[in-house]
């Protein structure tokens, strides 16, 4: 028995943000009073093409970011691309789990991999996208961990089906 969870981030805006901007880079690079010769953007190593090329290569990059989540009877493994590798915490390890709703702005200020705000730096959340309902975990050491889901209902029947059947204590499922 296993609850499997894929993520991806999905910023299809920020194409559109850096198509206006590439837009305005170019039209005033080619087409202002002063256009630049095709000898002139050699002179300069074409560098507005490669400014315009490297934004949109830095929007797929963004837009590459995943996380995984595999929740199962020996306990939790995640992995977000590409800022962690595979990480796996025992139940053992666990002082409680349980769903909750949280503010991505207001307590993490924003999505993706993020501290809480105000220099708590044991408190970490991975939050990519859902309707603002994610496992938080309490580690026996006092940190926290938040892992958002895009599945709340079917993540809260696993949980509870997951304590009834292995007798795990520190899962909460009546939050």
């Amino acid at each position: 028995m296993e609850y499997k969870e894929i993520q991806k981030l999905n910023l299809w805006w920020l194409y559109i943000l850096f198509g206006i901007q590439a837009i305005i880079i170019l039209s005033i690079t080619f087409l202002g009073d002063t256009g630049v010769s095709l000898e002139e953007l050699k002179e300069i190593y074409y560098l507005p093409i490669v400014g315009v090329v490297l934004i949109f290569a830095l929007a797929y990059f963004i837009n590459q970011n995943y996380l995984s989540l595999f929740v199962n009877k020996d306990g939790i493994t995640y992995k977000y691309w590409p800022f962690t590798r595979t990480k796996s915490i025992r139940w053992d390890e666990i002082d409680s789990a349980y769903l909750r709703k949280y503010d991505a702005l207001g307590e993490y200020g924003g999505w993706g991999f993020r501290y809480r705000l105000w220099f708590k730096w044991s408190d970490k959340a991975f939050i990519i996208d859902g309707d603002s309902i994610g496992l938080q975990i309490v580690l026996k050491n006092n940190k926290k961990l938040l892992f958002s889901t895009t599945k709340p209902e079917n993540f809260r029947q696993f949980l509870t089906v997951l304590k009834k059947g292995h007798h795990l204590l520190m899962i909460k499922t009546d939050v």
